[in-house]
């Protein structure tokens, strides 16, 4: 699992994020503003109050969060399975 050590509230709901193995990036959460728990970010002072939460991701005021590890994959293009190589999925028999 990756954590963050930085982050950093950006102009237009970006966020620039550092990870705890040093990959650093910005990700644009822009598209999600006003949708669900994430109204709140219509007020862009909410979005700026982000801080990292216990389990090393972004987290805001009214129980809003995020992924970590989704964050990473979005910040370095990888897959799931290139990031958990010993992840398997099990088939679903129904």
């Amino acid at each position: 699992m990756k954590h963050l050590t930085s982050i950093e509230a950006l102009p237009d709901y970006r966020l620039k994020l550092r990870f705890d193995d040093g990959v650093e990036g910005v990700v644009d959460l822009s598209a999600e503003v006003g949708k669900g728990v994430f109204a709140a970010w219509k007020d862009v002072e909410h979005f700026k109050r982000v801080r990292i939460g216990e389990f090393g991701g972004p987290v805001w005021d009214g129980e809003i969060d995020l992924c970590a590890d989704a964050l990473y994959l979005e910040v370095t293009g990888m897959t799931v399975e290139e990031l958990f190589p010993n992840w398997k999925q099990e088939a679903v028999h129904a």
